[in-house]
């Protein structure tokens, strides 16, 4: 397994238990690396990831529920509502071809969860996607 898969992977462990306890992220950090173990750039990148998903999830939810068409956020998978957390907070802070993060995406939750999620997700991170590149080239 590449590096990066292992980070995003490690970031969604680290993001799914934040969402389940909203403790500090860098409590979640420091517990979670005491036994996990990885290479020093695996370990940055997933705590950027997280620490950018975590940051991020209050401004992430309403997106994620504009996307998913008749789906309350409440009402999604508590780890397909992390995936997508993780996912959109990548598109959006880093320079990473959104193809390679929606296929990373895809394979998490095929993981992590379901084979259906795995459809939903891809096409809530499509959508998503398109959205972002049409605003940054100004709605054309």
């Amino acid at each position: 397994m590449n590096q990066r898969r292992k980070s995003r992977e490690y970031a969604l462990q680290m993001l799914f238990q934040w969402e389940m306890g909203k403790q500090e992220p860098s409590r979640i950090e420091e517990g979670f690396w005491k036994i996990a173990s990885a290479q020093k750039s695996t370990r940055e990148f997933a705590n950027q990831l997280f620490e950018s998903a975590a940051a991020r999830a209050a401004e992430l939810d309403p997106v994620i529920s504009a996307l998913s068409k008749n789906w309350r956020i409440e009402r999604i998978a508590a780890i397909d509502r992390t995936i997508l957390r993780l996912a959109l907070a990548e598109l959006r802070a880093t320079s990473t071809p959104a193809k390679v993060i929606i296929n990373e995406a895809v394979e998490l939750a095929k993981k992590f969860s379901s084979e259906d999620a795995s459809a939903f997700i891809n096409g809530v991170l499509d959508a998503a996607a398109k959205s972002f590149s049409a605003n940054a080239a100004g709605g054309k």
